[in-house]
């Protein structure tokens, strides 16, 4: 039993010494492994430091990008990979800005003024389509408001040399305040066109390009001339107020004068200023500096202080027509109408 035992003892402490010996071998190997694991990991980054010093901008920037899910794109019929930066967006080509529009609704102080000049205008590609944005912009930013003339029939007692009471008629004149901003739209809107199109296209070519000129003019002046009415057709001086010409016969587009596409007359004003008062001064003020400057403008005031606002070619038949009789009024050789901005 004893020699059975001793037997048995041998061969288990040889079973436990194989073990060991397995185990050892074992983790030795997966040392093994590690280390070289780690020295291919420490090779790769090195080259790879190596490599980011010696590409080009293109390769880093690719380098660069954010990990996440690459995406394949399609090839084209080439069999060329397309690249993975998107083309870029091409630009429409527009015109220079002539203008900076500005909402009616600004105070008129703030009203930018148009940054148009020679040199824009010669790099737009149709001038003709810029004269008229330009045009439109001043028309645009300029309140449509004005004073007219009302009369009004009232009764009144008065006494005679002889003391006696009596009744008589008399003619009171008022002028009020009128925001005629509705008409264009309305007389626009009849005509089945937009508003732009009715009251800048309307006006003949020639005097759209001379009144573009005269009117650049006055802005480099400082005095912030805006368009109140351009192009009226019958309908439209059908709804005008205060003094005005028959409805066929306006040099704004009546029928009479060859209607649309040969207006020849527009209303223009001042929009410099913060109050209403302080805008109707300035208007003056661009009224006669027009006065002083026609023939280097093109432009003048046919009736000069009867229609102040009103302006036309000075080689239109209107201007030779009507201006004798307006200096004659203002010499006193007739009697004045009161101002009065028909509309």
């Amino acid at each position: 039993m004893a020699i059975t035992a001793l037997i048995g003892t041998d061969a288990f402490s040889d079973a436990a010494q194989q073990a060991a010996s397995h185990r050892r071998t074992t983790a030795k190997a997966d040392n093994h492994k590690h280390r070289l694991a780690t020295d291919a990991s420490h090779w790769q980054k090195a080259a790879k430091a190596d490599h980011h010093k010696h590409q080009s901008p293109i390769e880093a920037k690719h380098s660069e990008r954010a990990a996440g899910p690459r995406i394949l794109l399609p090839r084209d019929p080439s069999g060329a990979a397309a690249s993975s930066d998107p083309p870029p967006i091409p630009q429409r080509a527009t015109p220079p800005a002539l203008f900076a529009a500005v909402s009616p609704t600004d105070p008129m102080q703030n009203a930018a003024k148009p940054s148009v000049s020679s040199e824009a205008l010669d790099a737009c590609p149709e001038p003709d389509v810029c004269i008229d944005q330009y045009l439109w912009s001043l028309y645009e930013r300029t309140p449509k408001v004005d004073t007219i003339k009302v009369e009004e029939k009232i009764k009144v007692k008065v006494k005679n040399k002889k003391g006696k009471t009596r009744t008589v008629v008399k003619t009171e004149t008022k002028y009020i305040t009128e925001d005629f901003g509705w008409k264009d739209p309305k007389a626009a809107q009849k005509a089945g066109m937009s508003l732009k199109d009715y009251v800048i296209g309307g006006m003949d070519r020639d005097f759209r390009r001379t009144l573009y000129s005269a009117l650049l003019t006055m802005d480099d002046a400082g005095l912030s001339p805006g368009i109140t009415s351009a192009f009226r057709d019958d309908y439209r001086q059908e709804l005008a107020s205060g003094d005005k010409a028959a409805s066929d016969s306006s040099y704004h587009g009546g029928s009479r004068r060859g209607g649309y596409g040969h207006g020849l007359a527009a209303d223009l004003v001042s929009v410099k200023g913060e109050t209403r008062a302080e805008r109707c001064e300035w208007s003056e003020i661009l009224w006669k500096w027009i006065d002083a400057h026609e023939k280097e403008l093109g432009i003048g005031r046919p009736y000069l202080d009867k229609d102040p606002p009103h302006v036309a070619p000075i080689d239109s038949k209107e201007y030779a027509d009507k201006r004798g009789a307006a200096k004659a009024q203002l010499a006193g050789l007739k009697k004045p109408s009161p101002s009065s901005n028909p509309k």
